[in-house]
């Protein structure tokens, strides 16, 4: 794989159902039911997201639908009810729309969801238009990397870059997307560092390092500072975890 980062092109859906601001309430029902949708992205007439209609905000209908929607001139209407008289897209989505770049790195893209708690995104380019749509289940992908993959980078990128005696001081074995690093090191202050490393490359499920060796300590350096980490710089990164940082 060369180090390559999982961006959200990569696992995205490119074929995307999206609704007018002009939809009506029903035409947005049967698009859910007959396509098992459960958030539809509302566009304007150059294909720019606008804002997103889910489940949920269809449903304010059902949920306001005792609740008295006559109120004196000064009475705050609330958000619900004012979505549970829509007719249209445009007055019943959610805006502005939770979005990401189709060039993020899926973590931003796993991010945003667990932040703002949806399910799906818009994927969009630098002028908002429309490119796709990434779901939960879109993300989970990068897991199905193959052991073999997921070896080969760990040992080329991390390994062979960062241990001194090379790929035999350290072996590296992955099993079902966990990885076991076993040896012998001649600095252990750099293991921990390994080991957040590892954790970096895509598809990796857990890391269990079992490495052993004596603790160097530079000149001048006492023996409770703490780990070189700073020193190695952004050349201590795999490219994988460099590219995933823009």
């Amino acid at each position: 794989m060369d180090g390559h980062v999982y961006r959200v092109e990569d696992v995205m859906t490119r074929r995307v159902i999206a609704l007018a601001g002009g939809a009506t309430f029903k035409d947005i029902v049967r698009t859910m039911e007959t396509q098992r949708i459960s958030a539809l992205p509302v566009i304007d007439q150059g294909n720019h997201v606008i804002g997103v209609v889910s489940e949920a905000d269809v449903l304010r209908k059902e949920e306001f639908r005792d609740t008295d929607h006559e109120r004196g001139p000064r009475s705050r209407i609330p958000e619900g009810l004012v979505k549970a008289r829509a007719v249209t897209a445009e007055d019943l989505m959610s805006t502005p729309a939770v979005t990401v770049r189709a060039d993020a790195p899926v973590a931003r893209a796993a991010r945003a969801m667990a932040r703002r708690r949806v399910k799906r995104l818009p994927v969009v380019d630098r002028d908002g238009v429309l490119q796709g749509i990434v779901s939960r289940a879109d993300l989970l992908r990068v897991f199905l990397r193959s052991d073999l993959d997921i070896a080969e980078e760990v040992r080329r990128e991390i390994v062979g870059g960062r241990f001194p005696e090379g790929l035999e001081s350290v072996r590296v074995e992955v099993h079902e997307g966990v990885v076991t690093l076993t040896g012998r090191v001649p600095d252990t202050s750099f293991v921990p560092l390994a080991e957040r490393l590892v954790r970096s490359v895509e598809g990796v499920v857990d890391v269990r390092c079992a490495l052993t060796g004596r603790r160097h300590h530079p000149a001048g350096e006492s023996e409770n500072a703490a780990p070189p980490a700073d020193r190695l710089g952004r050349s201590a990164l795999p490219r994988s975890a460099r590219r995933s940082d823009r």
